[in-house]
């Protein structure tokens, strides 16, 4: 059994239910953030899903230099804790360097090591050493069992609270494919396991110099990856994908996620 991860009570893993991680790719607006994420708790809170928060305050990774990166650092920590506060949700963000985690780690409850950072060792020590829960974004450069000495960096600092976020893995150029057998594969690892089901149908660099994406398969992967037993979705939505600034093609639209994670409470419930 997976060790069991609470998050200011939300629990992860040790066959609990279901947890959905949610929000926009990127900070646009305060107000924007705020809308979405008291949405989707009210949403989550009607059907009995537990709800973490998420959005980047920066992207440190875009492929362009053109591309929309954010905020940054400190207006985007101001709004992540505006909607922490006013909204009464846990909130994970992604940092992209050593500099960042003493200002970030006042007001996120979880740090997510980016996927392309998942190797960056005194990066991921020094996250770990904050004694904050670690969501591991797995690198799609990387097999699920390569995830194990990550694991064991972060736990190296006496640090145990541990997620994993599998979203897919690079198959040719600038497409993606999600191998099942990878949730059961990083499970067995002893943390719980979330699915990214946006990320996992992007196509990195599919518009030449910013990733394309393909929608229109995130509810199908979505509810494959809870019937095969994931601990947690993670999700990315958009009030109007086909104007975000960031990630909108394989977001997924904030209108239609009643009737997915409906799909998918039922999916979990007849597994246990």
């Amino acid at each position: 059994m997976t060790r069991m991860i609470d998050i200011n009570g939300i629990k992860i893993g040790g066959r609990k239910q279901l947890v959905l991680i949610a929000g926009p790719c990127v900070i646009e607006s305060e107000g924007m953030c705020l809308a979405i994420a008291g949405q989707l708790k009210a949403l989550t809170k009607k059907l009995g899903i537990p709800f973490i928060f998420k959005a980047s305050y920066y992207k440190a990774n875009r492929l362009s230099l053109e591309s929309f990166r954010g905020p940054g650092l400190a207006k985007g920590l101001e709004i992540l804790k505006k909607v922490k506060k006013e909204i009464k949700v846990p909130i994970l963000s992604d940092v992209h360097c050593k500099k960042e985690i003493s200002r970030a780690k006042g007001v996120l409850d979880i740090i997510q090591i980016p996927a392309f950072l998942c190797r960056q060792t005194d990066f991921v020590l020094a996250a770990a050493k904050t004694g904050l829960a670690i969501n591991i974004k797995k690198g799609q450069f990387l097999a699920p069992w390569d995830v194990l000495p990550i694991i064991k960096k972060i736990e190296s600092t006496g640090n145990h609270k541990i997620t994993v976020t599998e979203r897919g893995f690079c198959f040719g150029y600038n497409n993606l494919v999600s191998d099942l057998r990878s949730l059961k594969i990083i499970q067995d690892l002893g943390y719980p396991v979330i699915y990214d089901a946006t990320h996992s149908a992007q196509l990195p660099g599919g518009k030449g110099g910013c990733s394309a994406g393909q929608r229109e398969f995130v509810a199908g992967l979505s509810r494959a990856a809870v019937a095969f037993g994931c601990d947690g979705l993670f999700l990315e939505t958009h009030p109007a994908p086909e104007k975000a600034l960031c990630d909108g093609p394989n977001s997924i639209a904030l209108n239609e996620l009643q009737v997915l994670l409906k799909q998918v409470k039922k999916v979990e419930e007849a597994l246990r």
